[in-house]
């Protein structure tokens, strides 16, 4: 019940989020920038959960169950809380901006949700953002488990290993605030984030036990895929709404459902596969490499869906759709 009411907050929070950037700006280069802050500051949100957890396990020491218990409860109450400021904050302390120019009717109107359903590029759309978010999720449910059963790396690597793709993606986002952007490098920064987790997930798929270590650089490699797919793949969404701003919610609100119910599918196919942990089933007469249905998840799902993505995008006529082929000169909303 409490998992069911946190996702109704969540998705409404999420998708007004997401329509908010198309609403700020019709500058093309403006919404990808907004697109970028956006995630890199879910990496330090992902980050600061971290911090508040180390400082948690070195206040409250876990010498029992009920210990456990408690840190974890704490480091909920704490992260909440801070939700709560910042949220605060941005409803007392942010202006609602007024309009600088009259836009036409059909931009403000609420547009029918059939209308989308007759563009093509609508389905493109959100075919890879259905398939960006099977990425992330499908590599992030997975992660811990390769990291810690799989691979039988140290149990500080649960954490290190995230952190420094959380890192990577924080960087990455940042950087992409600095170009200047147009449909055709929207698909060209995509195919190379899904190009490099292609490469990601064979090399999961071959990693041995033995060189476990170099699950710390392929994190690296994760990190810059997902920023550079996530912030393109969502940008996507506004080349497709372009200046019918009346109906981005709706765009950004059925391609979050579609993403959740694709994800929660999958993980359901992959765990109804899941048998019992490769430590009880390894010896030393076995092979270091043991393809377990948590290494097929990490790598071969992501990596097929990076593909497939990569495909969907290059038949994507972007620039026709306008709103990145000729960046406005002009802003719909002022402080």
């Amino acid at each position: 019940m409490f998992a069911a009411i946190f996702n109704i907050g969540w998705a409404a929070t999420q998708v007004s989020h997401m329509a908010m950037v198309n609403c700020i700006s019709l500058n093309s280069t403006s919404r990808v920038a907004l697109t970028s802050s956006r995630n890199a500051f879910t990496m330090v949100a992902n980050l600061g959960l971290y911090a508040i957890a180390l400082v948690v396990f070195g206040v409250i020491k876990a010498g029992s169950k009920e210990d456990t218990e408690t840190q974890y409860r704490w480091i909920a109450y704490s992260s909440i809380t801070i939700g709560c400021c910042f949220v605060v904050i941005f409803l007392m302390g942010t202006k609602e901006p007024r309009l600088r120019i009259d836009l036409k009717e059909t931009s403000r109107a609420r547009i029918p949700w059939v209308y989308w359903f007759r563009k093509i590029l609508y389905y493109q759309v959100a075919m890879v953002y259905l398939l960006t978010r099977l990425v992330l999720n499908v590599s992030q449910a997975y992660l811990a488990f390769f990291v810690i059963d799989d691979l039988q790396m140290d149990q500080s690597a649960k954490a290190l290993v995230p952190a420094i793709i959380y890192i990577c993606s924080f960087v990455v986002s940042v950087l992409l605030q600095e170009i200047p952007w147009n449909g055709r490098r929207l698909k060209a920064y995509y195919t190379a984030g899904g190009i490099i987790w292609i490469f990601c997930g064979a090399a999961i798929l071959l990693l041995p036990r033995d060189i476990s270590s170099f699950m710390y650089a392929i994190s690296v490699f994760i990190g810059i895929a997902n920023a550079l797919m996530m912030v393109t793949a969502i940008s996507m969404q506004s080349v497709l709404v372009g200046a019918e701003v009346g109906g981005c919610a709706f765009v950004c609100g059925s391609l979050s459902f579609l993403d959740k119910m694709s994800c929660g599918l999958a993980l359901y196919v992959l765990q109804s596969h899941q048998t019992t942990s490769p430590r009880g089933q390894l010896n030393n007469n076995q092979q270091s490499v043991y393809l377990s249905v948590t290494r097929y998840g990490l790598g071969l799902v992501p990596a097929l869906c990076s593909f497939v993505g990569v495909a969907v995008t290059f038949f994507m006529e972007l620039e026709a759709a306008g709103s990145l082929s000729k960046p406005l000169l002009r802003e719909p909303l002022l402080e």
